[in-house]
């Protein structure tokens, strides 16, 4: 496949159709989030076509690429200058793509210290609801109706249009990576993570699997030092994030449904079905569990946190939302995309 395809005249063309014949359309990159969220009927859309790196100034830390660019192209592009996405969206497949990443709004081990997919969406062009193709971003990226639409698109999981193009901020590699293998109780880590993150620590990831605390020191060599010496443990190989993010750790394979926790900073530990393992320092943790989805979502709710399923075929994977919400929600997405053509249904069935 070319690596280089403006293609944003066919997507509009589709879209267009699609609307003079009320049918709805279902928005496809590399599929490896598919599993997440319900399923959408409609047409196949998809972007592959539409990719390429359009530009990319180091100097500036600003790269801008067509929404069916893979990410692992992106990553490749940013290697070769000492540069990062600092949000490590997950692959989960060998396919994935730029528009999926910010579709779907998952970021990796780092999220707490450096930000989310949305902290790093600068600009996009987007095919509307409306048939038209239009740009967002630079000094004002609001559109008339008050909205900051390039970054609302990011875990709209495309309910609200077509992205065809992000520009994005990106940053240095940190000079300095190592990892930290503790033996420390569930408990006591938390314990262990609030009290550091009070502290000028170079930490930019933490997980724990019940029985054993994983940290990732980052930025200056002497820092790095100066916090390996004083948190102990035994070093491990860094690759332990990649496995994480992309959900190759072993923990992944095991028995019971797969959700997704998440939580508000210092939360304690959670009495659930099943066997959790903890990422950004406990503020996500992940489950392992064939508990009732109900039952889930209804203890998240109590402490003030959500759950998702990410696995098919769940019949309300994302956490219920309160009757205000939901009216927001079906409000912008009338503003938006006022037929519904656009994956309908992916994240609720009302909208």
């Amino acid at each position: 496949m070319p690596h280089d395809v403006d293609a944003s005249a066919a997507l509009l063309e589709q879209v267009n159709h699609a609307l003079n014949d009320a049918t709805p359309l279902r928005i496809q990159g590399g599929a490896s989030k598919a599993h997440l969220g319900r399923s959408t009927p409609g047409e196949v859309l998809d972007t592959r076509g539409h990719r390429g790196i359009v530009s990319y100034d180091p100097t500036e830390l600003v790269l801008t690429a067509r929404a069916g660019t893979p990410l692992r192209e992106i990553e490749a592009a940013l290697e070769e200058n000492g540069q990062m996405l600092p949000c490590e969206p997950p692959h989960l497949g060998d396919g994935a793509t730029l528009g999926g990443a910010v579709a779907a709004g998952l970021s990796g081990p780092r999220r707490p210290w450096a930000g989310s997919v949305r902290d790093y969406v600068l600009g996009s062009r987007l095919i509307t609801g409306q048939g038209k193709l239009l740009r967002f971003g630079g000094e004002v990226m609001k559109n008339v109706a008050g909205y900051d639409l390039s970054r609302l698109m990011a875990g709209s999981f495309g309910c609200l249009g077509l992205l065809t193009e992000v520009s994005l901020k990106v940053l240095p590699k940190p000079r300095q990576c190592l990892s930290l293998r503790l033996e420390l109780d569930a408990e006591a880590a938390l314990l262990r993570l609030a009290e550091w993150g009070q502290q000028p620590l170079p930490i930019s990831a933490a997980s724990h699997d019940g029985q054993t605390l994983r940290l990732r020191l980052e930025g200056g060599e002497g820092s790095v030092t100066a916090a390996r010496q004083r948190l102990g443990g035994e070093e491990i190989d860094n690759l332990y994030w990649l496995e994480l993010r992309e959900q190759r750790l072993p923990f992944f394979r095991g028995e019971g449904a797969l959700w997704r926790l998440s939580l508000p900073a210092n939360c304690g530990p959670l009495e659930l079905p099943g066997r959790q393992l903890l990422d950004w320092s406990g503020a996500q943790r992940w489950l392992k569990s064939d508990a009732e989805a109900a039952l889930i979502q209804a203890v998240l709710s109590e402490v003030g946190g959500h759950a998702t399923g990410f696995f098919a075929g769940l019949e309300q994977p994302f956490q219920p939302l309160t009757a205000v919400l939901l009216r927001y929600q079906r409000q912008l997405k009338q503003q938006l995309d006022p037929q519904g053509i656009f994956n309908p249904g992916r994240l609720y069935a009302e909208i």
